[in-house]
């Protein structure tokens, strides 16, 4: 037998070709949707965990890249979007071009050969141009054809990312229009309807102007989400703000601590009551690492058993945190050899394996070596459920770890 199963990573990334809205947007929106220009970088900076681009105009000097253009927002494509084959060395804050990245970032046929290579069977994917969970769509001025650009993605992911041409091997994840409870709790719906199980959503909605968890304003999609059992998946960022320090911190400040936002995002959803209220919702953290997790539950449930009477949570946290985490939450992870030397403080079942393809920090190609050297301690049997198990039983794939629909 494998001493590594074949993988499912549950993070992994899209970037969106450039017809993704030009194809299915109503042609009166088409030339003010999402769509791709070539331009030259004025200037670049990703400094304090904010990354803000300038694009130049047409003739002027540097470097050119692809632009996504929608509203006011000039989006380069970035050579952290997709690094893989790259030395590390070569990897900088730069704008490209399609032809300048990997074909397996864009390409079903070329991702399933750039799988093969790294022992995965199958995986899930956050968006690039929407961000981790459709916020631009949720920042944009023009609602109507926000919601448009929202279904427009998920029908793409479905239909051609997720389509027969990947053979059940890549598994949709939705995005939602965030700023209407209603509209995400039916967008859901819709997409449950045809197998899809899981969705992305903000780590901390407050810093998108968004409610907080601790309201009941999520209520109508929690809901949807527990009554589909359709998974909610937290990539770090997805609040668009990554943890750094001060506003002159260099990113690799923010590359040390990026759980951070993991970690705060974690206690919210332990001290909100929402398990409570919806005993069949599931949660995942994608690219948050697991070390950090035996700590913060181990203070959860003091606190929770010191405090609760003037903490705010006695009358809606009816149990130690740390159970409602063992029933509820799943933790993801591409390198962290302490956390699986901590695995029984976790739980073997709450636990996720993933590659970041084709991001800077990705294990691609040696995503199998890297699970060899850090889960050769693991019984046969724990290790499975790592690297696939737990993902064939969240995420609703078949045996064989495939996306049934897809397939079929």
């Amino acid at each position: 037998m494998e001493s590594i199963p074949r993988i499912i990573s549950v993070d992994d990334h899209t970037v969106e070709p450039p017809h993704v809205w030009s194809d299915r947007l109503p042609a009166k929106f088409r030339d003010v949707g999402p769509r791709i220009v070539r331009a030259p970088v004025k200037e670049m900076t990703f400094v304090g965990g904010r990354f803000t681009p300038v694009m130049g105009a047409p003739g002027d000097g540097g470097p050119e890249a692809d632009w996504w253009i929608y509203e006011d927002l000039h989006r380069p494509l970035t050579r952290l979007d997709t690094a893989v084959g790259y030395s590390r060395d070569d990897v900088r804050l730069e704008g490209i071009t399609y032809e300048q990245m990997r074909p397996g970032s864009f390409s079903v046929p070329e991702r399933l050969a750039d799988m093969d290579r790294n022992h995965v069977q199958s995986a899930l994917c956050f968006p690039t141009f929407p961000r981790f969970c459709g916020q631009t769509f949720t920042e944009a001025k023009d609602r109507e054809l926000a919601l448009l650009g929202v279904r427009a993605y998920n029908d793409w992911m479905v239909e051609e990312w997720c389509g027969p041409q990947a053979h059940g091997r890549l598994v949709p994840l939705c995005i939602v229009p965030l700023w209407d409870a209603g509209l995400a709790a039916a967008e859901v719906r819709r997409n449950a309807a045809r197998g899809v199980r899981a969705v992305c959503f903000s780590e901390i909605p407050p810093h998108l102007g968004l409610p907080s968890v601790h309201t009941d304003a999520w209520d109508p999609f929690l809901r949807a989400c527990a009554e589909t059992r359709t998974v909610i998946a937290m990539h770090i960022g997805s609040s668009s703000r990554m943890p750094s320090t001060s506003a002159d911190a260099p990113p690799a400040v923010g590359s040390v601590i990026t759980f951070a936002n993991c970690c705060f995002s974690l206690v919210d959803w332990l001290m909100s009551g929402a398990f409570e209220r919806f005993p069949e919702l599931h949660i995942m953290y994608a690219e948050g690492q697991i070390g950090w997790i035996p700590y913060v539950l181990e203070r959860a449930d003091v606190a929770w058993e010191q405090n609760r009477a003037w903490g705010g949570v006695a009358d809606k946290v009816l149990r130690p945190p740390s159970e409602l985490f063992a029933g509820h939450v799943h933790g993801c992870f591409f390198d962290d050899a302490f956390g699986l030397r901590s695995l029984d403080a976790i739980g073997a079942g709450n636990v996720l394996y993933e590659t970041d393809y084709p991001h800077s920090d990705s294990t691609w190609p040696r995503s199998k070596e890297v699970a060899e050297q850090q889960m050769g301690h693991l019984p046969p049997d724990v290790t499975e459920r790592i690297v696939r198990g737990n993902a064939i039983e969240l995420l609703g794939l078949t045996e064989e770890g495939l996306w049934a629909h897809a397939a079929g």
